[in-house]
């Protein structure tokens, strides 16, 4: 045996034990080592794979996002993906979604060429080189549906909006489901990216199955945005830039240089090349409190307090917030946010305080507070436990947007919310996850309200001598 058949087999060993190596033997141009960023990428999927990406109490986590620029591998890398799991074991069925039927295609006739390929040339190793025994099922002639050879079902490709019947699998993949901005701000559509993924795609992943979402983060409502704001610490994170503004650095500049950056910039809208080249959210672009910090455990020792805005016109939200100060800081405990008429707010509210045992409780006597604060006192006499809590009134005269904005960067240093506060208030969540420093906001009576209990906590003492 030579030199270059004993490196041809040593390359074909690696690639059954490694994803990386088994993409650098498959196509050696395009996956080199420079290219960092794809070894990253192999290697994460492999993890999750084997079971070796682990979260903060040493569980395996099996399932990962994946949000990189455009034109730099991840998809090809995932058509690769499905070939090799297939190629380690017959067994695996994989359910991969697009945006439409057509990519879904392509993407499932990627997989199925691979493996179908019998490579003739020795200078090359191709699929079946290095998992000789593995092939596509003969007769199984459906490009978007098919079966290895000894097998019932093994991959199926359909997109966003098509249905999923009969099968079932361990390794579920959902691969670029926006088509573009417009999509990602369509309310109609992301609720309908939602739905399938609940209803369908999430009801044929088997017990311990592996998801895959591989999206460029148009929108903080998009589906990568709600699956973290119910679930994010069961999801591995993989979200790289094109660009490094601390080290200065590209990416890749093979697949993409400095100075083509720099023209797409210049050539792009900021929202749009954020989405794309930095991953950034279009709606998080110009967001009035860009961090939330949460706390597991209440401290022990605080003073609790209320602070409530009523509505101001029928197309407002009352918000009602409890919380506690300790060391100086807020601590939220619990929140009413509704456009629900006073028949219905003011005894929730009532309830509320009791239920916290509130010692105070601040309400804004503008547009028919104080008539609320006294019916709220008299509900509050007829519950245990609410004859305790003391309630004034009193008119808010200071200019509403200047207040939230003087007061945006204490509240983003020092409220805390509870760790699962988006699943607990979803409007106020997301009231404060979208509210703009500048431009229009359908509403801000979220941020009105918080400010309020800023502003309790940080009013000067009153000295006496």
């Amino acid at each position: 045996m030579n030199r270059n058949q004993i490196s041809r087999l040593a390359k074909i060993e690696a690639a059954k034990r490694s994803f990386w190596h088994f993409q650098k033997a498959l196509y050696p141009d395009f996956f080199t080592d420079d290219k960092k960023h794809l070894r990253v990428l192999a290697d994460t999927l492999q993890g999750i794979y084997e079971g070796k990406i682990e979260d903060a109490d040493g569980n395996p986590i099996k399932r990962v996002m994946i949000n990189m620029p455009p034109r730099h591998g991840k998809s090809f890398s995932l058509i690769n993906f499905a070939s090799w799991v297939l190629g380690k074991k017959q067994t695996n069925r994989v359910i991969a979604v697009s945006y439409n039927s057509s990519l879904a295609g392509r993407f499932s006739k990627g997989v199925r060429d691979l493996i179908d390929t019998e490579n003739i040339v020795f200078e090359k190793i191709g699929f079946n080189d290095v998992f000789p025994t593995v092939a596509i099922k003969y007769g199984d002639s459906s490009s978007s549906m098919w079966s290895l050879e000894g097998q019932h079902f093994n991959y199926l490709g359909t997109g966003m909006s098509g249905t999923i019947t009969g099968v079932g699998c361990n390794i579920g993949i959902i691969d670029d489901p926006i088509k573009n901005d417009k999509e990602a701000f369509n309310d109609r559509v992301l609720a309908e990216h939602w739905s399938f993924y609940v209803d369908t795609f999430l009801s044929r992943l088997e017990k311990g199955s592996i998801q895959i979402i591989n999206m460029t983060r148009w929108a903080t409502q998009d589906l990568c945005g709600k699956i973290l704001e119910s679930e994010g610490d069961r999801w591995h994170i993989l979200k790289m830039a094109a660009y490094n503004e601390d080290t200065e650095e590209m990416l890749c500049p093979s697949l993409l240089s400095y100075e083509d950056y720099l023209d797409k910039k210049a050539k792009t809208s900021p929202a749009i090349f954020g989405a794309n080249y930095l991953q950034e959210p279009v709606d998080e672009i110009g967001r009035m409190y860009k961090e939330f910090k949460t706390y597991d455990e209440l401290p022990e020792i605080g003073e609790r307090h209320n602070y409530t805005d009523t509505a101001d016109t029928g197309a407002d939200y009352l918000c009602s917030i409890n919380y506690q100060i300790s060391d100086g800081k807020i601590y939220i405990l619990d929140i009413l946010y509704t456009k629900k008429s006073m028949e219905y707010t003011e005894p929730a509210v009532a309830k509320m305080l009791a239920k916290d045992q509130i010692q105070r409780a601040k309400i804004e006597s503008n547009n028919g507070g104080r008539g609320f604060a006294r019916n709220v006192k008299r509900l509050l006499g007829e519950i245990e436990g609410g004859k305790f809590v003391t309630v004034k009134t009193f008119t808010q005269t200071k200019n509403k947007k200047s207040r939230i904005w003087s007061n945006s960067y204490w509240i983003e240093e020092n409220v805390y919310y509870p760790k699962n506060w988006g699943q607990m208030w979803g409007e106020f969540y997301a009231s404060m996850k979208n509210y703009k420093r500048e431009g229009t906001n359908d509403h801000d009576d979220a941020q009105d309200c918080l400010t309020g209990c800023a502003e309790q906590v940080n009013k000067p003492k009153r000295i006496f001598k």
